[in-house]
């Protein structure tokens, strides 16, 4: 969390939709983005709990999205996270199949990263 108090990560109107859609489908949801490349790079939405966190990760950020009754929890690779720890983080959607283990992979679509320099407030 940043000192101004503002979420590290937000979302952009497509990618809050597409939760929306995928929240009625799968029940709660969560994300985790590793460190790797290709796909391992890309934010995996999961049914929360689906993949198992441990020391190795951060609790980054919980996302509210309107329409979605709880926060969605968004994890990353502690490794990951110190490299973009002074970066805002902005989960959006496009087109093309991302991983087959995340959950938008059946619409079509895949969640990724875009990325801006932190200020020293956070924001």
């Amino acid at each position: 969390m940043s000192p101004s108090g503002a979420s590290p990560v937000e979302l952009t109107p497509a990618a809050a939709e597409l939760l929306r859609r995928l929240r009625e489908v799968h029940g709660p949801l969560m994300f985790h983005q590793s460190g790797g490349c290709c796909d391992g790079s890309a934010p995996m939405c999961y049914q929360d709990g689906e993949f198992r966190t441990g020391g190795s990760d951060v609790l980054v950020a919980s996302l509210d999205v309107e329409g979605v009754a709880e926060s969605i929890p968004f994890w990353m690779s502690r490794s990951q996270f110190e490299v973009w720890a002074h970066t805002r983080l902005i989960v959006d959607v496009v087109e093309g199949r991302g991983s087959g283990f995340s959950l938008e992979a059946p619409e079509g679509v895949r969640f990724l990263i875009r990325s801006r320099l932190a200020g020293p407030d956070g924001g």
